[in-house]
């Protein structure tokens, strides 16, 4: 069987923004049956095939993005962020409450994110110019005389955010008003019981693309062989899907093992960026969520946020709406486990010109502008002091290695953060003790003092070891070594 998923080749050589492009490949050459040509997350129907598809309304900006995690916003100094290709900066006021501003001075356009923090206010780095709650300029410094009129161009553009249930969402709309109705809700982590187990994760992927892999439960066996518990290569099975709801805003659906007698997975897609997943337990009376959010940060690049909810009801009776025994007649065609990547992809087919850039079955865009790099200022001094940022960096993990552990997730977390520094003190004082007990070992005259110095520092020196090894895991990435069956 050919499997291929060809519009990420077009793409490379000769597609636009306008293009429409076929998503299967008819091998002539061949006499076999048609069904073993068929990509399996191509089109659907043969509307699809011509390039006739459904077009809906859709403006991206009208959304509720997920920015960070409230718990992971740093207190004392401001965010730099990214939502498509719009550039914000997010920080706390005196008061505590969150601000958001696009991330550029009005005065010579340098990044506000890399400012710091006044008496509550943001102060760009530049001129010293200071905003407040509203955007507008506080104090100038020594730009304009004490008492000055402030223009009006001297305002920065503002953005509305709130917080809900532990996660930052920003309305992305100058036009209009933020719609409180598409907050989202997530009702098992409203409910008592719930553990906040929620990261933030950066990875090289396109937004599309990476959800698309984030509703692709098929590749988790082999994909994540032996990562975790619950991953194992010989689990490999076939899946079988029931999508029930198909909407301008997203789908839903169930799902499971190919030969389970009910669907015990509720999936569901809500635009721009929200994936949940949720697994009821009928026998335990318990169900466990898993919540997903993939900010676009630019082009193949995304911020991941994601939660784990698991909740036991003590063998009370499931009111879940979320039964599986309420599986509903498929409206999707539940041969391939590439159902959901099918399905979001029609979904993209239909909204997708309202977005800076997308991948869909018969339409891809490419984003209008490119992804920018960079580069640390020139001249030796400067370059010096580059390599020692005054936020993030320990030891070599200021290099420009965005791939890595602590770029992807630690210098988000302020657990891991936190716990990183820490490592790095011990690390410290046990190598100056070991020092020390070595030197008074040679000192001593005791044989018994000198065995019992050398032990302690021997003891020292692993504990310097462990500490070298756990930041080595906090900066470094996890490389799988393939096993041999």
């Amino acid at each position: 069987m050919i499997l291929t998923i060809d519009y990420h080749l077009k793409s490379l050589c000769d597609l636009t923004s306008s293009n429409t492009v076929p998503s299967s490949i008819e091998d002539q050459s061949r006499g076999e049956d048609a069904d073993d040509h068929l990509v399996l997350v191509g089109p659907s129907s043969e509307e699809e095939r011509r390039g006739e598809r459904e077009v809906a309304d859709y403006d991206w900006t009208e959304e509720w993005y997920p920015l960070y995690l409230t718990k992971d916003v740093p207190d004392d100094a401001p965010l730099g962020l990214t939502v498509f290709d719009k550039q914000v900066v997010l920080y706390k006021d005196g008061q505590g409450e969150l601000r958001c501003f696009e991330d550029r001075c009005p005065h010579r356009l340098a990044k506000l994110s890399e400012g710091q923090l006044i008496d509550g206010r943001l102060e760009c780095l530049y001129h010293g110019w200071q905003f407040g709650g509203r955007a507008t300029v506080s104090r100038y410094l020594r730009s304009l005389p004490a008492n000055a009129k402030i223009p009006q161009s001297a305002c920065v553009k503002t953005y509305d955010v709130r917080e809900s249930q532990g996660v930052v969402w920003v309305w992305m709309s100058s036009k209009s008003q933020p719609n409180i109705n598409k907050l989202p809700w997530f009702e098992n982590f409203a409910r008592p019981g719930f553990k906040d187990s929620s990261a933030v994760h950066e990875l090289p992927y396109d937004h599309s693309i990476l959800l698309e892999n984030l509703m692709d439960p098929a590749h988790i066996p082999i994909s994540h062989d032996r990562t975790d518990l619950s991953a194992k290569r010989e689990n490999a099975q076939p899946l079988r899907f029931e999508v029930t709801e198909r909407n301008d805003r997203g789908f839903a659906g169930w799902w499971g093992g190919g030969d389970a007698q009910t669907l015990p997975n509720f999936l569901r897609f809500e635009a721009p960026c929200v994936l949940s997943n949720n697994r009821e337990f009928i026998d335990e009376k318990g169900s466990e969520t898993v919540l997903l959010w993939p900010l676009p940060v630019q082009t193949n690049w995304t911020r991941k946020i994601h939660a784990y909810c698991e909740i036991w009801r003590n063998n009370k009776a499931s009111n879940s709406k979320l039964d599986p025994r309420m599986v509903l007649s498929s409206e999707g065609d539940a041969r391939s486990s590439d159902t959901w990547v099918a399905e979001y992809r029609k979904w993209m087919d239909k909204v997708g010109h309202g977005m800076p850039y997308h991948f869909g079955h018969n339409t891809i865009s490419l984003p209008e502008l490119p992804a920018v790099v960079e580069h640390a200022p020139a001249g030796l001094v400067a370059g010096a002091s580059s390599s020692f940022p005054a936020k993030g960096g320990t030891g070599t993990t200021h290099a420009p290695n965005l791939a890595n552990r602590y770029f992807r997730h630690v210098i988000h977390c302020k657990g891991c953060s936190g716990a990183l520094k820490s490592f790095n003190v011990w690390k410290k004082a046990l190598s100056a003790i070991s020092l020390a007990l070595t030197a008074f070992a040679i000192l001593v005259s005791g044989r018994q003092w000198k065995a019992a110095l050398l032990v302690s520092a021997s003891l020292c020196l692993a504990g310097v070891y462990t500490c070298s090894t756990l930041i080595k895991m906090s900066t470094t990435n996890f490389i799988r070594t393939h096993r041999r069956f």
